[in-house]
């Protein structure tokens, strides 16, 4: 067991000195991204954000209290800081978030908060899911591969024929972009830490995504049709990016679609899905570089800046929690320390 955890570590280790590589480049390189004002918005949204945990580990209020997307998204907004479950200025909320996401995993594999009113369980299964993977081998916990397992069992198994997947943990006709993607990261994370996925479930999810494009280069939500949008669209490209397809024409289509949007000012400003778009858009732009990269990031990074309340936290009609979880990952971003979001 402990050789296992050693093994663990040290690749873990080798993907954050190799991101430490790339940032040695001026297009990598964090500090020049991530500015003193960024480092103090942060801060202060990470302040905020560890003071609204509860002492189970959860976070929010109302019908979102204990939803295990937001638990899942906060700690990983505490992991991009640097922060590892135990170490560091948010060691010990990290360490919460993981004792209430596995205290939520059901004998399925399926984690969702047992308290939670929420509209697609599976949204919080997948970004639960992705942040025990990132956990995983810089945790002594022996509970924590069992439950990560079962999870990715889940995830397989509830695939449709189409290769996407819905709301619930059950196979179903039908499938979405949105939900599609928030379990193809997590596949992938758990890929990355030796968890085992089976190569025709990321190639289903890869024809399911390639199928979902339009014309336009943007994505629609389901295969019955529709029109293409900034969130999704961004979605769609960090899907195949996440399941291993780093060029070819579906990829170029999509970020140049995503291009189209952005100006020298600002970014797509859709409330209801705005931090939702963000969050897929800079990792969309992060893993293309280059001159995409250096128009997307400085726009996101000061407008976002300039939405921080006093106190803090980010606003959002899906919940405050989320979307000040959502804001410092994006910020973060540069940082460059979580395998997931690296090349």
């Amino acid at each position: 067991m402990c050789g296992r955890w050693f093994i663990l570590l040290i690749v873990i280790f080798g993907i954050r000195q190799a991101g430490a590589q790339q940032r040695r480049s001026p297009e990598r390189d964090a500090d020049r991204w991530i500015t003193p004002a960024v480092e103090k918005g942060v801060e202060r949204g990470l302040r905020w954000l560890a003071d609204q945990q509860h002492e189970n580990g959860s976070f929010a209020a109302g019908s979102a209290r204990g939803n295990a997307a937001v638990c899942g998204l906060a700690g990983m907004a505490f992991l991009s800081a640097g922060s590892t479950p135990g170490r560091g200025p948010y060691g010990r909320n990290v360490d919460r978030c993981v004792d209430y996401l596995l205290s939520c995993a059901q004998p399925s594999g399926f984690i969702n908060g047992p308290d939670t009113a929420t509209h697609g369980p599976m949204y919080g299964h997948g970004f639960a899911t992705l942040f025990l993977a990132e956990c995983y081998g810089m945790s002594a916990r022996p509970d924590l591969h069992e439950k990560l397992s079962a999870a990715v069992r889940l995830i397989v198994n509830t695939q449709n024929k189409e290769g996407g997947w819905r709301y619930f943990p059950r196979i179903t006709e039908d499938a979405d972009i949105s939900v599609t993607v928030c379990e193809v990261m997590a596949l992938r994370a758990a890929r990355n830490v030796g968890i085992f996925v089976p190569k025709e479930t990321i190639d289903g999810a890869v024809r399911y995504v390639k199928r979902s494009q339009n014309a336009d280069g943007g994505f629609m939500y389901m295969l019955q049709g529709g029109e293409s949008a900034f969130p999704r669209s961004a979605a769609g490209v960090v899907a195949l990016y996440s399941a291993g397809v780093y060029e070819g024409p579906e990829i170029e289509k999509g970020l140049d679609y995503l291009s189209g949007f952005l100006s020298a000012e600002a970014t797509p400003r859709r409330e209801t899905y705005y931090y939702y778009g963000q969050y897929y858009a800079v990792q969309a732009f992060w893993q293309a570089g280059g001159k995409r990269w250096g128009r997307y990031f400085p726009a996101v990074r000061d407008e976002l800046l300039s939405r921080q309340r006093p106190d803090g936290a980010w606003m959002s009609p899906n919940g405050i929690e989320y979307a000040t979880a959502m804001a410092c990952i994006v910020l973060q971003l540069p940082n460059d320390y979580l395998p997931i979001f690296q090349r």
